[in-house]
């Protein structure tokens, strides 16, 4: 039975291109590179800040990424100047997260993003005290696909791995739930395409938020991790 749903933020929870987009191109604009549509962020997202930049500083021209180092700092002093930039739920998100609480499932959020912005923008947009638990990225909580955050959000609420649905719309998350022995659920709605998650192991897909109740009462006893 599940007793726990973990989802990822960006791109699962929010629409949040425009909030990663805007520090990054902050960035390159600095050193006179030219900035990078939001949609590329679809792509250049998912894997922490600093590979978001990397990826936008390789795309703008500075091939080697000489100015990753220097200008990781500023970049994520701009991000958390205004980690809600333009960042808004998706569609029967909100319904679904409280049919959840309904329900006594725990519900949390494990970002790639720092954890001081993951707690921003998920209380900011959701409410404090919505998610029993926000995991950002800290310097005992590596970036994904390690699963440490996972089992962190697990022992906390002394959930075992078969009891858990991890929700994400990338392969980062597809390789983090399978990495963490967890039910990897791939939502199509967010930043990559459903051949991605399905070259990735989805162990479910799932189409809009709305279905999201319902496959937590359908999943009991469909993964065997302990």
């Amino acid at each position: 039975m599940t007793k726990i749903c973990i989802f990822d933020l960006d791109g699962t929870l929010a629409r949040t291109q425009e909030s990663i987009a805007r520090p990054v191109n902050m960035t390159l604009a600095h050193y006179g590179l030219p900035e990078q549509p939001v949609d590329a962020y679809n792509y250049f997202a998912g894997d922490g800040i600093k590979n978001a930049l990397k990826r936008a500083l390789i795309a703008s021209g500075d091939t080697e990424a000489s100015h990753l180092e220097e200008g990781l700092p500023m970049c994520r002093a701009w991000m958390q100047e205004d980690p809600c930039y333009h960042v808004e739920p998706y569609e029967n998100i909100v319904w679904a997260l409280g049919e959840l609480k309904r329900m006594g499932i725990k519900i949390a959020v494990f970002s790639n993003k720092p954890h001081k912005s993951a707690v921003s923008v998920v209380e900011t947009i959701f409410g404090k005290g919505c998610f029993d638990h926000i995991q950002g990225q800290t310097d005992l909580i590596p970036i994904k696909p390690d699963p440490s955050g996972v089992f962190e959000i697990l022992a906390k609420f002394g959930a075992a791995k078969s009891e858990c649905l991890y929700f994400g719309d990338t392969n980062t998350d597809m390789m983090t739930a399978h990495n963490a022995g967890v039910t990897a659920v791939g939502v199509t709605w967010g930043f990559r395409p459903r051949t991605e998650l399905e070259e990735y192991g989805a162990d479910i897909l799932i189409d809009n938020a709305r279905e999201i109740p319902g496959l937590v009462v359908s999943s009991a006893g469909r993964h065997s991790g302990a």
